[in-house]
């Protein structure tokens, strides 16, 4: 199978303010050198233009649908509007465009489970900025779990992977608090972010029988209670759970020696506790070409791993790896579904 048998990927504007649009015609510039595969860009086919002449790119844009995408973008790159409310201005980042920023995830959740585009890929977005405009939830991944609840009649526990070239890792726990993990932790959501985990690992990732590290909540997983009685109480249980089921999980391990090159060795992911177990050796391993995916959805999402970066927006110094990376991880997972789903 060939990428251009599958639909074109979904890529949304994220914060036009920030560096979505710079990077994003960095990558379409690009697009030969780089065997770029075809995206349609959801989002203000103005800000582009705009943005293109502040970094000095002769880029053409051009109004585009799902079906025309992949033969538009050799030539231009291919938009489905999505306008602003306001004027952009880069670095600037303004409360009245969050409905555009909102409804472009929404479009692509909608076109994804539709089947006319392969995947979503989210550009990064400022969370307070749609705080401002009435945006409800913690992140992008629990406003796409919610979406998917909406668009297909069932909910989804969404699960946060972390997917860099030396370590893939998931946070059991996400945007709360460090305050409120031992209390939000169970091994109930250990047990079911595993599942999820192991099975999308194998569905498409096409890894075949995926080795699960699970991380210990306290210091030296909890030193025989010592320092914290949950790692024996909730975390040791869900792994013995786990591997009961046949799933090849090990744990409750400590957390500070499982990360250096040899124990990586031994795992395909590390599941972690909390939000910065996870994020601070994702991103220390591999900070420019790590991708978010979320696991769990009744579609393909993936995004690069880092902000919307204001302070340089628009002045030409945005790298694009990360944003290149999730594009391309997002079609090979698409590839993978396929292929899994045409598999008797």
């Amino acid at each position: 199978m060939t990428m251009t048998q599958l639909p074109p990927l979904a890529l949304t504007m994220g914060d036009p303010a920030g560096i979505g649009p710079d990077i994003t015609l960095a990558l379409w510039s690009a697009r030969q050198s780089l065997s770029l595969p075809p995206f349609l860009f959801i989002g203000d086919a103005g800000v582009l233009r705009q943005r293109a002449v502040r970094l000095g790119l002769d880029i053409a844009v051009a109004p585009a649908t799902p079906e025309t995408a992949a033969g538009i973008f050799g030539d231009a790159l291919p938009v489905l509007p999505c306008d602003c409310a306001v004027p952009v201005i880069a670095g600037e980042p303004d409360s009245g465009n969050a409905a555009a920023i909102i409804g472009a995830i929404e479009t692509a959740v909608a076109l994804t489970t539709a089947g006319r585009t392969a995947a979503v890929v989210t550009n990064p977005i400022a969370k307070a900025v749609l705080y401002d405009a009435g945006f409800g939830f913690p992140g992008h991944t629990e406003f796409l779990a919610d979406l998917a609840a909406r668009t297909v009649g069932r909910t989804a526990l969404p699960v946060m992977l972390l997917a860099g070239p030396k370590l893939r890792a998931v946070p059991v726990t996400i945007h709360i608090p460090l305050k409120d993990v031992p209390a939000a932790l169970t091994e109930n959501l250990i047990v079911e972010t595993a599942v999820i985990t192991e099975r999308d690992l194998r569905r498409r990732f096409g890894i075949a029988e995926p080795r699960l590290a699970i991380a210990g909540l306290n210091p030296h997983a909890g030193e025989g209670g010592a320092l914290g009685l949950e790692d024996d109480a909730i975390v040791r249980p869900a792994v013995e759970r786990l591997k009961a089921a046949g799933i090849a999980a090990v744990g409750p391990l400590p957390a500070d020696t499982m990360f250096h090159d040899a124990a990586r060795a031994t795992y395909d992911v590390a599941l972690c506790m909390y939000h910065d177990q996870a994020l601070i050796p994702a991103k220390a391993l591999g900070f420019d070409d790590s991708v978010n995916a979320t696991l769990g959805l009744p579609f393909i999402r993936t995004s690069p791993d880092h902000g919307t970066a204001f302070a340089i927006a628009g002045k030409g110094i945005a790298r694009p790896d990360s944003l290149l990376a999730a594009l391309r991880l997002a079609q090979e997972l698409a590839m993978h579904a396929r292929n899994t789903e045409d598999t008797p």
